[in-house]
């Protein structure tokens, strides 16, 4: 099984890097071949709309993206954990997942056959606000990149009121369940959304 984590905060050592490198620490106790991107190291140009991907499934921009679109496909689970900016993913997270506009126009307009089913993804999500409508808006973006990606929406991990760097290092609970979430992910214990 392999797993692919996205890690879209800009801050390495972060709050959400913390809670994403337990997700795979979990997944790999459980077996699994692990994988790790940092959104803000890679070289991905935002969505221009030129639409070539209308045309053969593939964007006309040369950049990392080039390297990601295969990892997205050959993975088993994805974990995608990003900080929230004004109640949505990091602009570094959203210019990956707009790009996917590509694959999107590879099932919905060429009718490419889609990835075997069966897959899974999960969101790690940290915001400094406690506002109940906190996660609405990015989940609501996860739930159709996933679907975009050929992944199912499997499980979250949703917190609130954490901003200070490493500062979910004084939240062990909340560290022992993103080492859960990568359990349950990889196909070690019950539970999911």
């Amino acid at each position: 099984m392999k797993v692919l984590g996205i890690m879209g905060s800009p801050r390495l050592k972060s709050n959400t890097d913390l809670l994403l490198e337990e997700a795979l620490k979990g997944a790999k106790e459980s077996g699994a071949e692990i994988e790790k991107i940092v959104v803000d190291k890679l070289d991905i140009s935002p969505c221009r709309e030129y639409y070539g991907c209308l045309k053969d499934g593939n964007c006309v921009i040369r950049d990392d993206m080039d390297d990601i679109y295969p990892r997205l496909l050959d993975a088993d689970v994805v974990i995608v954990a990003s900080p929230l900016f004004f109640y949505g993913v990091s602009a570094q997270l959203k210019a990956l997942i707009d790009r996917c506009q590509a694959l999107w126009a590879r099932w919905h307009v060429l009718k490419w056959p889609r990835p075997d089913g069966g897959r899974k993804g999960a969101f790690i999500a940290v915001g400094a606000t406690k506002g109940g409508k906190l996660f609405e808006g990015s989940v609501l973006t996860m739930k159709y990149f996933f679907q975009t990606i050929g992944v199912s929406y499997a499980d979250e991990l949703l917190v609130r009121g954490v901003d200070l760097r490493a500062e979910i290092k004084q939240h062990p609970q909340t560290l022992a369940e993103a080492f859960q979430l990568g359990q349950r992910l990889a196909g070690r214990s019950g539970g999911s959304v």
